[in-house]
């Protein structure tokens, strides 16, 4: 009996070793529910870019559940090529692929003046961009210093939640925008999301976001806020349709993009860094670092080809790898390839865009407001010297003045026009520019090479 006991003990403590494995296999028992959980984790997020785009442009139903449907789709190849990778493309580690949030704001004023075939030609172009900073990462790192990077995610957290007030509203053009049922159901799904998250541990505490959803769908049916309309008119099974939206190349909506995507390099650098500390216990290496980017930007380019938006590392999954302890890279494989799965079913899809603006805007203004308290954070590891206040200060006042001001740019052209109105885009050059030419500048630590 007592050495059946040391034997578990030893048994016990093997596996621990293993699940700091990224290489390591779990029997399917186990990595089938794993890999799901990862899905879970990040799938509103995934979608939600994709419906707060289509809402901007009033695109009709069956646009929203195409490009839903897209998002899935690329998501889990992006996602299948990052863990197991395509020789030096893809980090090889447990990092779960999605839609980025950073683009929205980008996004949002190209599609309203140039239409979604410029957003895809920027797009695709932007992917190469951020693939070449993958592959000279060593040369291009010093654009990037927390200054820079905690600057560009507090800006894009604080730009996006008038967005997210607009779903709370009942979505933009919404004919009783402000309507008290619209209020109620996003406060409700507001409070579930927040109680979940803080009043719960572990794994539901993870799923706040997908539970307080799901409640706040629930109520909106018999509030008649719930069309299921689009679900009985979609296909079962329907193949990807590459150019289905087509490239159109704008030159200033690819400067725009182009600019996005170096600037997000540097949140796939910090998400593949704290995948592998949080899951694995050791800092990464320059290739993962580089195999990594190279991907979120060639996934980026797949997904302009696919009609979905850029993808980039999913930031609630760093948390879930250090949360469960598994480091496995063949488990998050396994949930892209349920993403993939999932992409290739428009009823998928259709019932994902029949989720009222109201339900989601409770959640994304918590998931705004999140992203910027996280670039607050990144912020609070800078030395606030006056050189990075003058930074941060001058990038916040171009983003926010330029968005909120948009007669000073009238007269220019649309492209230049929907660049600056983005306020996302001005206030990362400010930052990188400023941090760039004004003296002090900080020396960043390249790491293993």
């Amino acid at each position: 009996m007592e050495e059946k006991t040391v034997s578990g003990i030893l048994s016990h403590e093997h596996t621990k070793a293993h699940l700091t494995d990224v290489n390591y296999m779990p029997p399917l028992i186990e990595a089938v529910p794993l890999g799901i959980q990862h899905v879970l984790a990040m799938f509103v997020g995934n979608v939600t870019p994709a419906l707060i785009i289509a809402s901007a442009i009033d695109a009709p139903a069956e646009m929203r559940v195409f490009l839903v449907q897209a998002a899935m789709f690329v998501a889990g190849v992006a996602t299948l090529v990052q863990t197991l990778g395509l020789g030096p493309i893809g980090a090889k580690v447990p990092i779960v692929m999605g839609t980025s949030f950073g683009f929205v704001p980008v996004i949002i004023p190209i599609a309203q003046t140039s239409g979604l075939p410029a957003v895809m030609g920027a797009c695709f172009v932007g992917g190469l961009a951020m693939a070449l900073v993958g592959f000279f990462i060593r040369h291009v790192r010093f654009l990037f210093p927390a200054v820079v990077t905690g600057t560009f995610v507090l800006l894009i957290g604080i730009i996006l939640l008038p967005v997210g007030f607009a779903y709370v509203g009942g979505g933009f053009g919404a004919e009783d925008f402000g309507a008290p049922r619209h209020l109620w159901v996003a406060f409700l799904v507001f409070c579930i999301t927040v109680g979940i998250n803080q009043f719960t541990k572990g794994f539901l505490s993870e799923m706040g976001v997908l539970l307080g959803i799901v409640a706040g769908y629930l109520v909106a049916i018999p509030l008649g806020m719930v069309n299921f309309s689009s679900v009985g008119t979609a296909s079962w099974v329907a193949l990807p349709q590459p150019f289905a939206i087509g490239l159109e190349f704008v030159p200033v909506a690819i400067i725009g993009v182009v600019v996005m995507s170096i600037v997000t390099s540097a949140e796939s650098i910090g998400d593949i860094a704290g995948t592998v500390i949080g899951g694995a216990n050791r800092q990464p290496t320059s290739r993962e670092l580089s195999g990594g980017v190279m991907a979120d930007g060639l996934a980026s380019s797949f997904a302009a080809i696919f009609n979905a938006f850029p993808q980039i590392s999913f930031s609630q999954n760093v948390g879930l790898v250090a949360l469960t302890g598994v480091a496995s890279r063949y488990v998050v494989a396994i949930g892209g390839g349920f993403l993939l799965i999932a992409g290739l079913f428009p009823k998928v899809g259709a019932f994902v865009t029949t989720i009222p603006n109201a339900v989601l805007g409770g959640a994304v203004i918590i998931m705004f407001g999140m992203i910027a308290s996280a670039g607050i954070k990144m912020l609070s590891l800078v030395d606030l010297n006056k050189r990075n206040m003058i930074i941060i200060g001058v990038s916040v006042a171009v983003a926010i003045g330029l968005r909120g001001q948009p007669a000073l740019y009238e007269h220019t052209s649309a492209g230049v026009k929907a660049m600056l109105e983005s306020g996302l885009i001005p206030g990362a050059v400010a930052a990188i520019v400023l941090n760039l030419i004004l003296p002090g500048k900080e020396v960043i630590d390249h790491g293993d090479e």
